[in-house]
């Protein structure tokens, strides 16, 4: 019987090693690689093609959302199942919209993560509980335009700047983006004033809000949380 291979992103260690040994319990599931980070994550499903990508939201150098989209962009056959703490109507109005086949909340039992993968990768949506019960609530007029507004506002950059944002908002310097994007520190320049021209934003704390509102990163606080 195949197993159904699966790639762990999530920047959390120890929340890392649980999920592993969790589907290790699993006979018909194998773990064929881990990422830290959604760049990692898009970089590991280029090389291992696996299955099902269990992706969380907050993470470094490149959130899950942006993450996934890259991922399906460059596969669009790719399993993407959402694993997050939160269950904003924000975050699953753009998960639903960007094609992942599911959303679970991490307080989901270790039963229901296996089921949810087996679902996933057969190509069925599927939601924990809470999610399914919020997507039935917020369907009204005032949380769709709230939806669309925060998919629309993201939607404006390329993957590219949707990087340079999330950087610049963790309070990375040129030079570690330059490293981060394995450009030179000039290019980093030119496109980060090309990006605040864009959005018509003139200082770093405005480029913060701005992720903040379209969702890169979660909030001002959280970014600094190890």
């Amino acid at each position: 019987m195949k197993r159904i291979t699966v790639l762990l992103a999530e920047d959390h260690m120890v929340v890392r090693q649980g999920l592993r040994a969790i589907l290790s319990a699993e006979s018909d599931i194998e773990v064929i690689g881990e990422a830290a980070n959604g760049r990692h994550a898009v970089e590991m499903t280029r090389k291992l093609h696996p299955d099902v990508v269990v992706m969380d939201i907050a993470m470094p150098l490149l959130n899950g959302l942006e993450a996934t989209r890259q991922i399906l962009k460059l596969f669009p056959a790719a399993k993407v199942l959402i694993l997050s703490a939160h269950s904003d109507d924000e975050y699953i109005d753009r998960v639903i919209a960007l094609g992942a086949v599911g959303y679970l909340i991490k307080q989901s039992s270790a039963e229901f993560l296996s089921k949810a993968i087996r679902e996933a990768q057969k190509g069925n949506l599927v939601y924990s509980p809470t999610v399914s019960k919020r997507l039935q609530a917020h369907e009204t007029k005032s949380s769709t335009r709230q939806g669309e507004f925060i998919t629309n506002k993201a939607s404006r950059l390329t993957s590219r700047e949707v990087e340079l944002v999330q950087l610049v908002a963790e309070g990375k310097a040129n030079k570690q983006i330059a490293v981060e994007l394995d450009i030179s520190i000039k290019t980093v320049e030119k496109h980060r004033q090309a990006l605040m021209q864009k959005l018509d934003i003139h200082d770093t704390a405005g480029l913060t809000r701005y992720a903040i509102a379209a969702g890169i990163i979660e909030n001002s606080v959280q970014v600094t949380i190890i």
